[in-house]
């Protein structure tokens, strides 16, 4: 089937002139207005409040020779909503009206969006006529109807809320007074769950209400429903976790466990107050999803071959470093299953435990009763552990009592916020512990990042200039050539994203004697990074090329996750 593509027939500013809908001063003060934003003419003159966008739709129509239409609730029709998924429907925006003769008539706000148009011809495999409508119909019928269906279509019981105390489901069922609340914060859960989601974003706006699901680490928009129900939505949340429903000023925080299909899962609450009403994010904690080998986490088999060389000293400090949501806890969790034995005994303590392994001692830090990590970790090593894990060194305290255990036979494993595996030695130094310390219990160090991975339903091969690689991954690359690089056309299984699944890019500094001797000197993150890779470290853009080469990622994937390190190695250290 032939692509999509429209001809214009004269400029938007010319046919709303005609129209005497602008004089020639408005259009030239729209241009100027519109030069450096990036936006379209048409956009910055609603903003003006030149035109209305009834009228740039009419002009728009005329200029591009598709047909105005106005919405209407009668004219829709199931069986042709049917056709087009209702992700696809709510990511692009576009309503299928009526088909005749093998031609699909969609209505859509702009019609310079031909990648919705493309992916609505490879979906339902049919012609696609566009014709314009007002955004705000578009949007409201969307929610309105393909909600409702999915609704419709969600049994309750898919969804069983755990509880201790059977008295806080029976109240529950007596405050709930419609049905349709229940089934839709169930359906926006189990759906969640469904599309592999690690959190659901809930947030009020002045007219209407969003949700969005983070998936593999990037919000998407989801269906919503009408703004009239979020008051209802978050009330229903708050009794699920327990948490005060009459309480609308403050912050408040809670926990949920669920079983979702038959999968347990356990949702943390953070509802905080805006302007407009309280936004909730409920971060999923899917048990039957989170613990993953050694093998399955990304690592090229040399890495892993070093790393599991590495995980098995019998005693110092490992660190894992990297930004929030890098895959830390989830390579902590595979090195710790990888390390336990019957004849080792392993505790963490964690800020806060988020999931249960077998045959290990966990603890949840507890601040406001005085169990701080240092506190636990000094409880820990009254408890003859082999080898302990704790969530974070956060200070001068938390890190000399790590270095001691690990200089008095134990094996410690910790993470660190830092960009690079070089920056986390110097971290250390920089929060009091002495170089000799340092130098003498790390053993070392795994600097992460988590890159989406490209799906394997439509990947595609492609040739590019390894030149224009190299400057998007600042010349960690070899620049000459044509290379074969990979991407995903976009389709069902991936959200039409081009990505499905997250791997790790991995940076491993192993601390020798080289090492050793720099850190004794004092000497910055960058001399530590370049002799670490003298000696045969893989920097993280290295590691995510190779992958990228291979076929797991893309090079933008590599360049977004990478791109501070950069803003890092840029300042320079002054004595």
């Amino acid at each position: 089937m032939e692509e999509i593509r429209f001809v214009r027939t004269r400029r938007i500013g010319e046919i709303l002139r005609e129209h005497t809908l602008l004089t020639e001063e408005q259009i030239q003060e729209a241009l100027r207005a519109q030069q450096g934003t990036g936006q379209l003419l048409g956009e910055v003159l609603m903003e003006m409040g030149y035109i209305t966008e009834e009228e740039l739709l009419r002009a728009l129509a005329e200029q591009f020779r598709l047909r105005y239409v106005e919405l209407r609730e009668s004219e829709l029709q199931p069986e042709v909503l049917s056709l087009v998924p209702a992700e696809l429907a709510y990511r692009h925006q576009v309503l299928p009206l009526a088909k005749e003769d093998g031609t699909l008539r969609v209505a859509i706000a702009n019609p310079l969006n031909l990648g919705a148009l493309d992916d609505l011809r490879l979906v339902t495999g049919l012609r696609i006529e566009p014709v314009l409508a007002r955004s705000e119909d578009i949007r409201r019928f969307v929610e309105e109807h393909y909600m409702h269906r999915i609704i419709q279509e969600t049994a309750s019981e898919d969804l069983e809320i755990i509880e201790e105390e059977e008295e806080a489901l029976d109240d529950l069922r007596r405050m709930a007074r419609e049905t349709l609340v229940i089934k839709l914060v169930n359906l926006l859960i189990r759906q969640a769950v469904q599309e592999r989601a690690s959190d659901i974003h809930i947030e009020p706006f002045e007219k209407h209400l969003r949700i969005r699901y983070r998936i593999d680490g990037v919000l998407h928009d989801v269906p919503a429903p009408a703004k009239r129900l979020h008051a209802a939505i978050v009330s229903r949340i708050k009794i699920m976790a327990d948490l005060d429903i009459a309480e609308r000023r403050l912050p408040q925080d809670g926990r949920i466990k669920i079983r979702v299909m038959g999968r347990e899962i356990d949702l943390r609450v953070s509802i905080i107050p805006t302007i407009f009403g309280e936004s909730v994010v409920l971060r999923i904690l899917d048990k039957s999803t989170a613990l993953l080998g050694m093998e399955e986490l990304g690592f090229l088999p040399d890495t892993l071959a070093q790393y599991e060389r590495l995980i098995q000293v019998p005693y110092g400090i490992i660190l894992s470093t990297g930004p929030t949501g890098s895959g830390k806890t989830t390579t902590l969790y595979a090195a710790l299953r990888k390390v336990n034995s019957p004849e080792r005994k392993v505790i963490t303590i964690e800020d806060p435990v988020e999931y249960q392994l077998e045959g290990i001692m966990q603890i949840n830090v507890r601040p406001k009763i005085g169990l701080t990590f240092a506190e636990g970790l000094r409880r820990i090593l009254r408890h003859d552990p082999d080898v302990i894990m704790v969530g974070e060194i956060r200070d001068r305290e938390t890190a000399d009592i790590a270095i001691h255990a690990a200089l008095t036979g134990h094996l410690v494993f910790s993470t660190l916020h830092t960009n690079d595996a070089a920056g986390a030695v110097t971290r250390l130094v920089d929060m009091g512990v002495e170089p000799f310390l340092v130098s003498s219990s790390l053993e070392g160090v795994l600097a992460q990042r988590l890159v989406r991975r490209i799906c394997s339903h439509c990947r595609e091969p492609y040739e590019v200039d390894a030149g224009e690689v190299a400057e998007m991954l600042h010349g960690e690359v070899p620049a000459s050539g044509k290379v074969t690089l990979y991407r995903g056309r976009g389709c069902e299984h991936c959200r039409f994203t081009g990505y499905r699944g997250r791997i790790g890019l991995f940076e491993l500094l192993m601390v020798d004697e080289a090492i050793e001797r720099l850190i004794l000197q004092h000497a910055s993150s960058t001399e530590i990074r370049n002799m670490a890779m003298e000696r045969g470290m893989r920097t993280l853009r290295q590691d995510g090329w190779e992958k990228a080469r291979r076929g797991l990622t893309t090079v933008e994937e590599v360049a977004r996750v990478t791109h501070e390190d950069e803003r890092v190695m840029d300042v320079v250290e002054v004595e």
